[in-house]
């Protein structure tokens, strides 16, 4: 059973910073995408950054420049470093790890993984 556990959320003043960490464990497979996703109260589910195995990164476009992703595939670890943390970056933040399988009948198969979630409130 996969199990995505993440830590670091917490309460923190508009311009300061926050890291988050996420560890998967419980899959006989790779993870070839882990990332993060948050969503605020009254919205949707919003990516804010992915990386994969091969360290390609994917960002919201809204957020570049200011959150930093990175992973540790021998750990099974994905962080969100987030800088200048501003007040509409309150939101809960997901972790996500996602086992991809390439086989012969089906093609390609994602299987999807989330963690409970991490509250982040940006707030003086």
């Amino acid at each position: 059973q996969v199990q995505l556990v993440e830590s670091g959320g917490g309460l923190v003043q508009p311009g300061g910073s926050l890291r988050l960490s996420c560890t998967a464990s419980g899959s006989r497979f790779s993870f070839y995408i882990m990332g993060w996703y948050r969503q605020a109260p009254g919205k949707q589910r919003e990516l804010v950054a992915t990386m994969t195995s091969d360290g390609n990164t994917n960002y919201a476009n809204s957020l570049k420049g200011r959150f930093i992703i990175s992973r540790d595939n021998a750990k099974n670890t994905v962080s969100l470093q987030m800088n200048s943390l501003k007040p509409e970056d309150t939101a809960v933040y997901y972790c996500k790890a996602v086992v991809r399988l390439d086989t012969i009948i089906a093609g390609t198969e994602d299987y999807d993984y989330w963690g409970q979630g991490t509250q982040v409130t940006v707030s003086s």
